[in-house]
């Protein structure tokens, strides 16, 4: 059976390169994407080529870059422009393919196994690369290969607007001598682990037993294995097809420190109602509850647990948040960031098994009252129906400084 013929598209600074394409006065200097420093949004999310070279590193305080780059130039983020041209790079994507399967919004694997009739996946590569260069204004590196993961190498490999070809006579030379970490889901601790084991370089991880990496790293240390030797078959899914969501959050950086317990609870309370919404949209209910919690140290720390009956209510979700909060986070360590997480999720409409001790009437009747706030706030606005203790702006008690601005929602 013949190979499969995989594309991997890698947009080249993708944020920082619509921006100068936005703008032709930026092009060629060194800018960065950034969040608002005034809210404590202040981190580089996408730097340029001159910035990257400057020592401009993503996830940097914008204090930190501007001493790397003294000439920095920083410009807010723009998401609606970046969505815009995600979109137009898939629809040139699909020309070739319906099998176009996105990674982000700045990466895209195709299946061209069946395009014979564009060229070969090379040949193909090239025409993508071309036409989003001279249609879009930017530019893609582009991986060709025979496995999802292979793919993705070949288009870290050469940056800007390149074709890299990592083929079944030359993986072992292009992939295994790079770091382990280079490897699609090795983070830093998986990392480290490998490295105690003595295991540094993607060839180490193909040529380590299979057996110890499942006992080390479960069923994942199996797949890092099919990874490194590119016998992962994975296949790239339709343009169409929607992953099934595995959890429901929604989280803030808080304008200024949460000083006290009842400002916790009220931001809690607060991403829950979102929370709740979006499961109720999504025709889902979450049988637990996981609060992550960045402190003033910047440090992080995430929480857990199973609550007794699936639900939807963004006051039970809320509640359970609140107990992992109370019960399990050091309060020496402050709060300066918060998301609540709807986990292990099932249908709705799915039978489910109460507890001995559940007040089903009781159950049933929070259930309709939240039916009937959906329907007010659906007619009226989001604001028109809330708690008492969230009426008006979220404020710090006290001194009337606002604790947060609301972002987007998170869906995994």
């Amino acid at each position: 059976m013949p190979d499969s013929v995989i594309l991997h598209g890698d947009m080249n600074s993708f944020y920082a390169s619509v921006e100068m394409m936005l703008n032709p006065s930026l092009a060629g200097k060194a800018i960065a994407v950034c969040g608002s420093t005034e809210e404590r949004h202040g981190i580089i999310l996408a730097k340029s080529e001159a910035a990257k070279k400057a020592g401009v590193k993503t996830g940097q305080a914008n204090w930190e870059a501007r001493q790397a780059c003294p000439g920095l130039i920083l410009v807010p983020p723009q998401y609606d422009q970046y969505v815009k041209y995600s979109n137009l790079a898939r629809e040139i994507y699909s020309r070739y393919t319906n099998l176009v399967e996105p990674f982000g919004m700045d990466e895209c694997w195709l299946d061209v196994t069946d395009s014979r009739t564009f060229g070969t996946g090379r040949e193909i590569a090239e025409e993508i690369r071309r036409s989003v260069r001279e249609e879009l204004g930017l530019t893609v590196s582009i991986g060709v290969s025979f496995s999802k993961i292979f793919a993705k190498f070949g288009s870290d490999m050469k940056k800007p607007d390149a074709v890299t070809e990592i083929s079944r006579d030359n993986y072992k030379d292009l992939v295994w001598p790079l770091p382990a970490s280079d490897l699609l889901y090795i983070g830093r601790s998986t990392a480290a682990k490998l490295a105690s084991f003595g295991i540094h370089t993607v060839g180490a991880v193909a040529g380590t037993d299979p057996a110890l990496l499942r006992t080390w790293f479960g069923i994942n240390g199996v797949k890092l294995w099919y990874f490194a030797n590119g016998t992962d078959m994975s296949r790239v899914m339709p343009s169409d097809f929607v992953s099934p969501i595995k959890s429901v959050g929604h989280g803030i950086t808080c304008v200024c420190d949460l000083e006290d317990d009842e400002s916790v609870w009220k931001v809690i309370l607060e991403l829950s109602q979102d929370v709740g919404h979006r499961l109720r949209v999504h025709g889902l209910s979450a049988r637990g509850v996981q609060l992550s919690i960045r402190g003033t140290d910047l440090g992080g720390c995430q929480f857990q647990c199973r609550i007794p009956y699936r639900t939807q209510l963004p006051s039970e979700l809320a509640a359970a948040a609140y107990a992992l909060y109370r019960d399990k986070y050091d309060k020496k360590l402050g709060v300066r960031a918060l998301c609540v997480r709807g986990i292990d999720l099932i249908s709705a409409d799915d039978p489910a098994q109460l507890t001995v001790f559940a007040d089903t009437e009781k159950l049933d009747r929070r259930d309709r009252l939240e039916v009937a706030v959906e329907d007010v706030r659906r007619r009226f606005g989001k604001r028109s129906l809330t708690y008492g203790i969230l009426m008006g702006d979220l404020k710090m008690p006290g001194d009337g400084r606002d604790l947060v601005r609301m972002p987007n929602p998170m869906y995994t």
